[in-house]
């Protein structure tokens, strides 16, 4: 009975470990890209916009005022509650962005995409951020991440390789190819 309980500790604390890698590879990733998007804007001379706001839907990272990511120089989100304290949001669909064509020099999504309901909105949101922002950069939850695959309101899987971006609607393994850099 002993050693099943240790060989069970042993998997949880693997299991754990494990989890903490990918979520440190998923925040060096993200940070990576806002960076980017920042880079770009400098060099644009253009604005920076931030879909998915810097305080997410958790109200726990508003009260203790500890940002996602930053927040760019417009914030669009579709919850107001997104950007709360911050005076540069602006309410709006990812799919209907209410900015004219090449407004901005980059924009940064942050775990946005994946919870559009299927890949055509997926596709359709993809086309917006391209036509109002000269660069787009996307952070998405791995499939490695066990909260990513619990999360409600996940319902694509979103991932880029070599510049083209790929969504997968989520229980029918249909996927496809979004976007050719």
């Amino acid at each position: 009975m002993t050693q099943a309980l240790y060989i069970l500790l042993g998997v949880v604390l693997g299991i754990a470990f494990w989890q903490m890698v990918v979520w440190l590879w998923e925040k060096r990733d993200k940070s990576r890209k806002y960076e980017a998007a920042l880079a770009c804007r400098q060099q644009s001379n253009k604005p920076l916009l931030v879909v998915g706001g810097p305080w997410g839907t958790r109200s726990g990272r508003r009260l203790l005022r500890i940002p996602a990511h930053g927040n760019g120089d417009v914030c669009l989100d579709i919850d107001r509650d997104a950007f709360a304290r911050i005076d540069n949001g602006v309410v709006g669909n990812i799919t209907h962005i209410p900015f004219a064509d090449n407004s901005f020099g980059a924009v940064f999504v942050s775990h946005v995409m994946e919870h559009l309901p299927n890949t055509q909105a997926a596709e359709q949101a993809l086309a917006e951020l391209g036509r109002v922002a000269g660069a787009v950069f996307i952070a998405y939850p791995s499939r490695q991440s066990i909260s990513a695959w619990l999360m409600r309101g996940h319902h694509l899987w979103v991932w880029q390789e070599d510049g083209t971006t790929y969504f997968s609607q989520r229980g029918n393994g249909r996927t496809i190819v979004a976007k050719k850099a």
